[in-house]
């Protein structure tokens, strides 16, 4: 994999340019970025747009200057620049191609695609066209990713041999009302969604700190015994029965990793949704729900004060709708592990989130409009992050078999 970029050194220029962004689908994630774009000095202009249209017309209405469009594909005739998509998960690789042929700069919130074929069909539109594309995978940003990283450039950990990455957030905590919000009267045959098939909170976090990709996968699932119609293979349009599975990849550079993706789990997850362990033969890091730990061969310190978010103050209209086991995620804001000086001033006291990474997203895609730079998490990125929970997915429908997971590559030079 090629070397993490560097960070940038400055906020971007305010007169840097004007880019417009369109919202697409204006749920319950979505507002908070149109929030930080419509305040971000490069920014000109935001549109929205959804299937409900009541809801894009309340989002805009919240927004300086926001414009609604009733259909994506009149989205895409306008002259905006960018469209940044909060669809429901399996949607977003479809929206990105007719996105990216359409000329536009594309952010899509995670996942980048739920087959193989859809991220080799984006890494060629993304080649083909010279446009952005972004992922909005939080945990690049998240405090422990940001930490590792930087010590594994020190050389402070020495090889990396094992690592973890879990996302452990149970359904009850947020997300039958989240599905319930975005399904409709059908939300138990979305509910079912594969746990495999959402894994870059997990596998983008580890990945995100060490330079190396999966190259092959065994996976387990366990299947779900809650009987309340969901994860139910008969209701389920993935066909899905479990709730919580487990991943061994192998990586590129002779290490392994291991992942947990869990929706039934008796944890805290509004605390911790996404926690990691690293083992190095010189040092080692391990977070719990409230410690954090760094290891070497004679002592252990606890470091866990560098990796609490702040709190900030949230217009309660911000979260509308949204349940209140999901709140912490929408207010979290940066840790003392990470670096506000690159920010726009303009975020300063602005509505965050998860564990301080909605800041940097926002920016980090603005950037790569406006200078034509690759963001931290380009296509290439996305779909070492992404196409490992793919196969794990087959892997564990096939009974763990263990299964390659395909190299990408890293894209053009940066």
């Amino acid at each position: 994999m090629i070397a993490f970029p560097l960070e940038p050194a400055a906020p971007l220029d305010a007169d840097a340019g004007g880019v417009s962004i369109g919202i697409v689908g204006a749920g319950q994630f979505s507002g908070s970025f149109a929030a930080l774009w419509d305040l971000h000095p490069g920014v000109g202009g935001l549109r929205v747009t959804d299937l409900r249209p009541e809801r894009a017309r309340e989002l805009a209405d919240r927004l300086e200057g926001a414009t609604v469009d009733d259909t994506f594909e009149e989205m895409l005739a306008s002259d905006v620049d960018a469209v940044a998509i909060f669809t429901q998960r399996w949607t977003h690789a479809p929206l990105v191609l007719q996105a990216l042929e359409a000329g536009k700069h594309v952010y899509s919130a995670v996942p980048m695609a739920v087959e193989i074929t859809e991220i080799e069909q984006i890494l060629a539109a993304v080649e083909r066209t010279g446009l952005t594309y972004m992922m909005g995978e939080t945990s690049y940003y998240n405090p422990a990713t940001v930490h590792v990283r930087e010590q594994h450039r020190r050389g402070a950990l020495g090889r990396v041999f094992y690592s973890e990455g879990d996302y452990v957030h149970d359904m009850d905590l947020g997300f039958y009302a989240a599905y319930q919000h975005s399904g409709g009267e059908n939300w138990k045959a979305t509910a079912s969604y594969p746990p495999m098939l959402y894994p870059t909170h997990a596998v983008g976090g580890v990945l995100g700190a060490i330079p190396a990709r999966a190259v092959s996968v065994s996976c387990l699932g366990v299947p779900d015994d809650r009987d309340d119609g969901v994860f139910d293979r008969e209701v389920s349009m993935f066909d899905n029965d479990v709730s919580n599975a487990t991943a061994l990849f192998e990586l590129s550079d002779g290490g392994v990793l291991r992942t947990n993706e869990m929706r039934r789990v008796g944890y805290p997850s509004p605390i911790r949704e996404s926690r990691f362990r690293f083992f190095g033969t010189r040092a080692s890091f391990e977070q719990l729900a409230h410690q954090t730990v760094w290891n070497d061969k004679e002592e252990s310190r606890d470091i866990s004060e560098q990796f609490v978010p702040g709190r900030g103050d949230v217009d309660d209209a911000d979260l509308a709708g949204v349940d209140p086991a999901l709140h912490a995620a929408f207010t979290s804001g940066t840790a003392a592990v990470h670096d506000r000086t690159r920010l726009p001033a303009a975020y300063d006291g602005a509505p965050n989130g998860h564990e301080g990474a909605h800041h940097f997203l926002a920016d980090d895609f603005v950037r790569a409009v406006v200078t034509g730079e690759r963001p931290p998490v380009d296509a290439w990125r996305a779909a070492a992050f992404t196409a490992p929970g793919i196969v794990a997915h087959d892997s564990m429908r096939d009974g763990g078999r263990r299964i390659e997971v395909p190299d990408f590559g890293d894209g053009p030079a940066r």
